[in-house]
């Protein structure tokens, strides 16, 4: 894994804690969540103030996120909303620590230039250790402070400042003037440095989570289902009609069909399909010489042509498929039918413009795995465990393509591969459009 790390494709935009004084305010908020300290002086912490050398130190990589439920969190910056999240076990737990972060930024700002702000992304549930339990999980809350108790002293210092102006005689109560000075002194000007963060509560209803193998949880969609990496058996008595196994590939093609998750790259607006493919085509051509000791780093478009031809028939049948489907792109070939039996089907399928795309995308990037990118993008968790069983040659050819492709632009990337133009008035086909989609 020393590779990723180098390039900066794991652990990437973690925050460096340095400060002898952002060292002692963290040690606060540790002691505060957890009951225990660090004895390192400096180390790198994620968007929840996790720190792997923390968690090396401490032996428990699960300090902050224990029984992998109710994520606790320490907010030294507001640059911590650029980290990454680690070891992620909810797939919303980023997005929910960056809209707090973002909605309170000011705040947080004034808050953390003197103290740690530590809290909690709490729900009902306090254990997953039956499959049921995911279905409890429907709202998630974030509570917060300062490891002084800022936020509640201030709350507690404008209600008083409110009796104090609206109380008839509170002019003349001393011991009253007397606590709001004492709780002034905590606080400071609320006036100049608000201190009050919003209350956030959010709704979890679609969501994976790395529970039970892998689970995705469709609830809030037309037909709902529940698919899993792990062993589906393990559902049978949860409270969903429908659950599949990735192996269920055309049960799960008809899931996304009823409920209109997915759409053809092909199809897709403002999109270079053909370059799409063909680039996935890379990738499945790597997986299937990687083995065999080819050399793959650097490797051109003109090096990736020859190697195809050379190896034409060792290629599996993703490879032909996709290659069919450039032939119909680019050059008005016979439209392939491919069907959810055909292992290039995923691999021809993005997520459509909803609510749950990036989820939907992350369950494509399970489904389809020799596209590295989108793996590496969509389900790093999934990308570092599978890079751990390829060859040298195809983590060689993997490190340098993302460094060299997808790290210098990773918004565009995500953009061109991902992003949706908006609806405009339907042109007339320049091709039949009868084809494996219906």
């Amino acid at each position: 894994m020393n590779r990723l790390i180098k390039s900066g494709l794991m652990f990437g935009n973690l925050i460096h804690i340095a400060s002898p004084a952002l060292v002692e305010r963290y040690n606060r908020a540790l002691k505060h969540l957890t009951g225990k300290t660090t004895k390192l002086a400096d180390f790198y912490i994620d968007i929840s103030g996790f720190s792997p050398e923390i968690g090396h130190e401490l032996g428990d990589p699960l300090y902050l996120n224990q029984r992998g439920v109710n994520r606790q969190f320490i907010l030294l910056t507001t640059q911590q909303k650029t980290a990454p999240l680690l070891d992620a076990t909810f797939s919303t737990s980023r997005g929910i620590l960056r809209q707090f972060i973002e909605a309170n930024e000011s705040a947080l700002f004034a808050l953390t230039a003197r103290d740690a702000v530590a809290g909690e992304l709490v729900n009902s549930v306090y254990d997953v250790s039956g499959p049921a339990r995911l279905f409890d999980i429907r709202r998630i809350t974030v509570e917060a402070d300062t490891t002084g108790g800022a936020v509640k002293q201030a709350g507690e210092l404008r209600k008083k400042t409110d009796r104090f102006l609206n109380a008839p005689d509170a002019w003349y109560d001393d011991v009253l003037i007397a606590e709001m000075i004492e709780l002034a002194g905590e606080t400071g000007d609320l006036i100049r440095n608000p201190v009050t963060l919003d209350a956030m509560s959010f709704e979890q209803r679609n969501f994976w989570t790395a529970h039970f193998g892998g689970t995705y949880l469709f609830q809030e969609v037309e037909h709902p289902a529940l698919i899993t990496a792990g062993d589906k058996a393990a559902f049978d008595a949860a409270p969903i009609k429908y659950v599949f196994d990735l192996n269920d590939r055309n049960r799960i093609a008809k899931f996304f069909e009823y409920n209109d998750l997915v759409e053809p790259v092909v199809k897709a607006r403002g999109v270079d399909a053909a370059a799409i493919l063909r680039q996935k085509m890379d990738f499945i051509l790597v997986d299937a010489l990687a083995g065999e000791g080819a050399a793959l780093e650097g490797a051109t478009r003109a090096d990736m042509r020859r190697l195809a031809r050379r190896n034409a028939e060792h290629l599996p049948e993703e490879f032909h498929a996709l290659s069919a489907l450039v032939n119909w792109t680019r050059n008005d070939g016979p439209w392939p039918r491919i069907s959810s039996d055909d292992p290039a089907y995923f691999y021809t399928l993005r997520a459509t413009d909803t609510p749950d795309a990036e989820l939907v995308n992350m369950l494509l990037s399970e489904l389809s795995r020799k596209d590295i990118r989108q793996l590496f993008i969509c389900h790093k968790q999934l990308f570092y465990n599978e890079y751990r069983g390829w060859p040298d040659n195809k983590r060689a050819y993997v490190v340098d393509f993302l460094t060299r492709e997808y790290q210098v632009d990773k918004a565009g990337a995500r953009e061109a591969l991902f992003g949706h133009e908006p609806d405009m008035q339907p042109e007339p086909p320049r091709r039949r459009v009868v084809g494996p989609w219906g």
